[in-house]
């Protein structure tokens, strides 16, 4: 009887939480499914997600050329301050988006640093460059942190293995644990890009909102809530919260998978 009524309890909190996220979240899309078709034939709409999705895959893509070396030197290696680094490098997970664009609006905007790139042709305040820094700098840590969680699964033994038997630890490295964590990067990846293309805050104080010229997906939400046009603004939001469920689902199907790393342990 106490175990059915701990369990009653149990389902109705996820019943509670489920129909509150639900609700919120099907009212969007039923509104905005209504003209979809409509806005998404618009050349702002079109502009937005072509933004978008370049925006996301670039800074994607270089987010996992840093994070898997970054990811695996600090779980496989011990150094002075690691603990720290880490800590510092996970502060973006913690700082509300707007401060983290501050910071990088402070450090590329008004540095000397910041003017040298601008003087070499890399400019990143109030262009497409600043909405790809902005979102790499936020989703980094993300995919630091799940990328961590993989390698941490994989026994290090094998990789001891490999280099008995004539293996240097990059061979080691790229044969045994990269093929070991392929689910835990694919996850890493999907969920990355969806929080990457996302993004607005941190990227809206380094690229500003300016329609046609560094208006993504988020940003056309923002701008057409703010001129009272419901209609683009659900359109948006809509292709943000379909955008955001796949990348879930897949984030669910890989990143659930027992990885081989884990049979072999």
């Amino acid at each position: 009887m106490k175990n059915r009524l701990f369990h009653a309890l149990l389902v109705l909190f996820i019943l509670i939480l489920f129909g509150f996220v639900f609700s919120a979240l099907a009212n969007i899309v039923w509104k905005g499914l209504a003209g979809m078709a409509q806005s998404i034939a618009s050349k702002e709409i079109q502009f937005a997600i072509r933004l978008s999705l370049f925006t996301s895959f670039t800074s994607t893509l270089i987010c996992i050329v840093f994070a898997i070396p970054v990811a695996y030197g600090l779980e496989r290696f011990s150094f002075p301050g690691r603990k720290l680094v880490g800590v510092i490098l996970d502060i973006p997970l913690s700082l509300p988006p707007l401060v983290c664009g501050v910071a990088l609006l402070l450090l590329f905007g008004t540095t000397t640093f910041g003017r040298a790139l601008a003087e070499h042709g890399l400019r990143f305040i109030f262009s497409v460059n600043g909405i790809i820094l902005a979102q790499f700098f936020i989703i980094t840590p993300y995919m630091v942190r799940v990328l961590k969680s993989t390698i941490s699964d994989i026994n290090p033994r094998l990789e001891f293995v490999a280099r008995t038997l004539g293996c240097t630890q990059w061979q080691a490295f790229y044969k045994i644990t990269l093929p070991l964590a392929k689910n835990g990067i694919i996850a890493g990846l999907v969920i990355s890009w969806a929080r990457a293309i996302g993004e607005f805050g941190c990227a809206l104080m380094v690229a500003g909102a300016t329609r046609m010229v560094t208006e993504t997906l988020p940003v056309a939400l923002f701008l057409n809530m703010s001129i009272g046009n419901l209609e683009m603004a659900m359109a948006s939001a809509t292709c943000l919260i379909i955008i955001s469920l796949i990348s879930l689902f897949i984030f669910e199907i890989v990143g659930g998978k027992h990885s081989p790393a884990s049979r072999m342990s």
